[in-house]
Parts: structure tokens; sequence; C-alpha cells
């Protein structure tokens, strides 16, 4: 595993302690933001591939990871997250970054880009767009939230396998144990549980606006300028392939769009496809 230095900083709001992965490279730097119940080791693999290329923030977004919890449920969406990103950015002295952001971490990147698109030099949205698949919202709200602690690795494995297997449909046992790896933490007393605040769940109560804010094609239009690479997962029922057209649409001239089959939400960015195209991606934007 690549190399890294722990990056502990305030909230925007100078509330909690909030974590992140920083990763000394020789390139300009990408900030990579993970999904809703995710933490910043998703980008294990992609940060491995990427081989020092660049120089790599990967956050644990608060309520996650190693990132203190926030007491209000209210602050846990997409506006509070982008301020939070943008004092991380301060406190480092980065002027500039790529943001790749997978599932709410591309929501985060968008809000992101229309506050301040002098500040990013692109955009790599995992499996997310300005709209997003009601269908796809009920399943996740279905699994998110208060559950009690796995007895140990294999069954957090098979939880994992149970509630993802329909969005990896070639993977083996392997797979699912190296995902709950990233998606789980171990607890003091041996047994395992997710590593994510269960409010986070009470997004969903007013209807998901605090997971996925409706109508975000206006803030889309803004995006225009900047270089944009949309990855999807061939049977994502969250990002569908109409929306992704609406975006090319909506953008035609720095937009590059591609689709990586067996996946649904979201590709785990290791797959040949989606490493092809991002290199690509991020050598045409030094050019």
């Amino acid at each position: 595993m690549m190399k890294y230095a722990d990056h502990v900083y305030r909230s925007a709001d100078d509330r909690l302690n909030l974590y992140a992965r920083f990763y000394r490279g020789n390139g300009p730097t990408l900030l990579m933001m993970h999904g809703l119940t995710r933490n910043s080791a998703d980008f294990e693999p992609l940060i491995e591939a990427l081989d020092g290329k660049y120089q790599v923030i990967a956050v644990d977004q608060r309520g996650r990871g190693r990132s203190d919890h926030d007491p209000e449920p209210g602050n846990y969406n997409p506006a509070v997250y982008a301020a939070d990103m943008f004092r991380l950015l301060d406190e480092l002295a980065i002027e500039k970054a790529v943001l790749i952001g997978t599932s709410m971490g591309g929501l985060i990147a968008m809000v992101m880009a229309a506050m301040a698109p002098h500040r990013v030099s692109g955009l790599i949205l995992n499996d997310i767009g300005p709209d997003v698949e009601q269908s796809g919202l009920d399943r996740i709200q279905a699994y998110v939230g208060a559950l009690e602690p796995f007895a140990n690795w294999k069954a957090a494995a098979a939880h994992c396998k149970r509630i993802n297997i329909d969005a990896f449909t070639d993977v083996d046992d392997g797979f699912w144990m190296e995902f709950a790896r990233h998606t789980c933490t171990q607890m003091t007393d041996g047994r395992v549980g997710f590593a994510y605040d269960p409010s986070i769940s009470e997004g969903f109560s007013d209807g998901s606006a605090n997971v996925a804010p409706p109508d975000l094609w206006p803030m889309w239009d803004l995006l225009a300028a900047i270089p944009l690479l949309s990855i999807r997962g061939a049977i994502s029922d969250i990002l569908s392939a109409r929306t992704v057209a609406e975006m090319q649409r909506r953008h035609p001239d720095n937009f590059t769009a591609i689709e990586i089959p067996n996946r649904g939400h979201a590709p785990m960015l290791d797959e040949p496809e989606a490493l092809a195209a991002i290199d690509l991606f991020l050598q045409s934007l030094e050019n």
C-alpha cells in the first residue's frame, strides 16, 4: 500500500476534527471524496495505480472513518462538506486541484466547482450526475443507519456482499472481504461495525434533500468551462444513461463519458477501463 501521512484539521465551522490521508507525489493535486457510507480507504486501489504521479488527498468526510461525528445530523449535506473541503485546501495552501468524487463525493465536487471554478482544474465524477435516480436512493435508504455490529470480518463481508451484490456481478469472495475492510472498522471488543455515524441516515428523512439535493441542472450549467470525466457503472441505479446524455448535451466541449461493464453503483475505479480513462484524462489536463 502506498505510504501516506495522517492529516487532522478543523472543520469549516470549527467544531470538529476531520481526517485526511496525504500522499506526496510529483504532479498536480488530486482531492478524492468518497460516497455516503464510505471513507478514504475506498481510493487505495486507484492511488496505488497512480503510483506517485500526483499529490493526493483522500478525505474522511465528517461522520465517516476517522473524522468526528457531527452531533447535528442536518450538517451532513453537500454544502457543508464542500466548506470543509475548502478549509482543508486552504490549510494546505493548495490553490487548485482536480476533484475526484464517488457518488456523494461527486455532488460535493460539483458544489465546489460551481462555488469556486478557479480552484478546480478538472472533475472526475464516479457514477453521479445532476439527476439522481429515486430507485437507487430508495435502495440505499433501505440499508443505511444503525446496525448491530458483526461478530467478525467474515460476517461483515457477507453483509457487504448481500447489500451490494447486484452492483458487482463478476467478483469473488476476496473482493467482498476487501470491500468490508475498506468500509468497516474493528471495535475494541473485537466485533466489526460500519465506519460511519448512523445519523447520516437522517438525510433521507426530508425526502433525500440532504443526500442528493433536487434540481442540480442549473448548477451543472455553471460547470461548462471545466474539463470533466463521467464514469458510469453500466448497470447503475443511481446514474442513468439518459442523464449522462443530457450532461453531454449541456457540456459539449470538455466532456468525456465512459461506462464500466458489470458494475452498478459505484465502480471502484480500479477497473481497467476506469484506470485507462482516468490516466488519459489527467494527462490531458497537464498538456
